[in-house]
């Protein structure tokens, strides 16, 4: 029943079979290497692929010193066309045509007084703002409208680019 042939095959399988699954984890932990590069020690700092930067929770002097420049140079330079595509952004709740939609109508709002729409329903919050919708108003609102004006019912984030808030108030004063 077993003769040497059969012997030989058996072995020759099984040592070809180890031989294929050796080859094959060699290729694939070439190809696909899990773990720290190199044989460090416990203990050791390895080489991340990436880094989260943090800021530091320093001082008003170094967040000043980041924002670039002031708003008046930026929006002495605006751009209304840009303005234009940046309003798209407001178009889903805003309209420049008289009537109201979800927000009141934006023509003639910069120089207009806060909550000033008749027959607009504002938020109590925004109702207490007061004030005008100056230029430096508009661009304070626009950078995170919920920090500056405390119960309002725009959901809108806010424009984080100073350039982008300079040109869409270009855009709305030439909305009359």
């Amino acid at each position: 029943m077993f003769d040497t042939m059969t012997v030989t095959k058996a072995a020759g399988a099984l040592i070809g079979s180890l031989l294929f699954l050796l080859l094959m984890s060699w290729a694939a932990s070439g190809i696909f290497h899990v773990g720290p590069a190199g044989h460090g020690a416990e203990g050791e700092e390895h080489a991340q692929a990436y880094t989260i930067p943090v800021e530091d929770a320093g001082g008003a002097e170094e967040e000043a010193a980041d924002e670039g420049p002031d708003f008046a140079t930026v929006l002495a330079s605006a751009d209304a066309a840009a303005g234009e595509k940046v309003f798209g952004k407001c178009k889903a709740c805003h309209k420049l045509d008289g009537s109201d939609g979800t927000g009141p109508h934006l023509n003639g709002v910069v120089g207009r007084p806060v909550a000033s729409i008749g027959g607009f329903s504002y938020s109590d919050g925004m109702v207490a703002h007061g004030g005008d919708w100056t230029p430096e108003a508009l661009q304070e609102f626009l950078t995170n409208p919920k920090s500056v004006v405390k119960g309002t019912k725009m959901a809108f984030a806010g424009l984080p680019k100073v350039e982008d808030r300079a040109n869409l108030i270009a855009y709305l004063e030439t909305q009359k």
